[in-house]
């Protein structure tokens, strides 16, 4: 596949890493809808991008593309210097094969505002799944990681229970465990604590806040202005479509530039 350009973007201490996405002049409607508008967007090896925005303004879109859940119209998108879902030869793209495709995403793990666990299966079944099914891990080797995955996120109390038994923060981690389950090199969270009650959000991030120290390349889809704050290595604003602005986050976030950003923190913050 053809890769993107290689190189580096530097931190806010100066040291370069590797770029793992590449968004450039991504375009994505339905129908008439034009959701997406020209995202251009780097993240880099290890960081974490918190992505913010009113409803409706294509953040999600733009998650479902990355790992192409939804098919963009126009534009690229790299991951690890992979071209996502397409094939280039010329000027011309190519769509892949839904194998192909499938190969992709196993290296990019995705985390969903509703759970979508399996309700028939235990918490250690779902996150056994897709490493036995996909990987054709021995359920041996599956069952040890999937337990210590439980154990990592604060269930290893838990690792019998079907989803039902569990709180929506419980159900959370299990998803989380079970996309870390495929050792992804990326993870997307679209509003992961979104359809949580208040109290149960901290259990979430803290897990979220965990991989981000452990160096984990994370886009984050989000309300939690806190989280950016205090875990981001970038933040985005996005409306209508668009990248309004894009920065550090305790910069974005004290001292906006652009009149949307400051009309929208006006009412977050």
């Amino acid at each position: 596949m053809t890769g993107a350009v290689d190189s580096d973007i530097r931190d806010d201490t100066g040291t370069a890493r590797p770029e793992m996405v590449r968004a450039e002049n991504v375009h994505k409607s339905f129908g008439h809808l034009d959701v997406l508008k020209g995202i251009d967007l780097v993240v880099g090896t290890g960081e974490v991008s918190v992505v913010i925005g009113p409803s409706g303004s294509g953040k999600s879109t733009f998650l479902r593309c990355v790992n192409h859940l939804e098919k963009i119209n126009s534009g690229r998108i790299f991951v690890d210097g992979d071209l996502i879902g397409y094939r280039q030869h010329g000027d011309k793209l190519h769509e892949l094969r839904e194998k192909e495709v499938a190969a992709q995403r196993r290296s990019i793990g995705m985390v969903f505002q509703r759970f979508n666990l399996f309700p028939h299966m235990t918490a250690l079944a779902n996150v056994m799944e897709a490493p036995c099914r996909v990987k054709r891990q021995s359920k041996a080797q599956a069952r040890e990681r999937a337990v210590a995955l439980l154990e990592r996120v604060g269930l290893s109390d838990k690792v019998s229970n079907y989803p039902g038994q569990l709180s929506g923060g419980q159900q959370q981690r299990v998803a989380i465990a079970r996309a870390l389950a495929m050792e992804p090199k990326l993870m997307l969270f679209d509003e992961p604590t979104s359809a949580l009650d208040p109290e149960l959000v901290g259990e979430v991030l803290d897990v979220m806040k965990d991989l981000a120290r452990d160096g984990m390349t994370m886009i984050v889809v989000t309300h939690e202005i806190g989280f950016a704050r205090e875990v981001g290595d970038s933040l985005i604003f996005m409306d209508g479509g668009v990248v309004v602005e894009s920065g550090a986050p305790r910069e974005v976030l004290a001292d906006p530039k652009h009149d949307r950003t400051k009309a929208f923190l006006a009412k977050v913050l």
